[in-house]
């Protein structure tokens, strides 16, 4: 039992370990931004904590056809006279809007490292509308 969990605790390593030899043919997934939401009848609303980015370079916002895609990467890099040192990261998140969003009117804002995503809502359309059937003469 004792070999067992030794050779279960090792294997992660020894594997992890292995992988970014093979990252160019195996990529990993983007990971994903966690986003904190509250909706109400007016508005949805989502906020992500991206600290260190500048908005206007490493934050891209879309909307396309109800779904609302965030994409964030940062690209940071020091040097000093023996040392240079480099942080590369990629995130994204793609939610499904509410049915009522106003996606010409969404708004973002980015303060002290939070982004906020305000979509306001209209009034809520009808689920669908009823079709009358006729009868059709032979």
């Amino acid at each position: 039992m004792v070999g067992e969990t030794s050779m279960a605790g090792l294997l992660p390593r020894l594997f992890g370990d292995m992988t970014d030899w093979f990252e160019i043919d195996f990529p990993r997934p983007v990971p994903a931004i966690r986003f904190e939401d509250n909706i109400t009848d007016q508005e949805y609303v989502l906020r992500a904590e991206l600290p260190g980015l500048d908005p206007d370079k490493d934050v891209q916002i879309i909307a396309l056809h109800g779904v609302l895609t965030v994409k964030a990467e940062r690209r940071e890099e020091t040097k000093d006279l023996n040392r240079s040192e480099f942080r590369y990261g990629a995130l994204q998140r793609a939610v499904r809007l509410p049915a009522n969003a106003d996606e010409t009117a969404i708004k973002a804002t980015y303060r002290k490292g939070i982004l906020e995503i305000t979509v306001p809502l209209t009034a809520p359309q009808p689920a669908g509308r009823q079709i009358a059937v006729t009868t059709a003469e032979e």
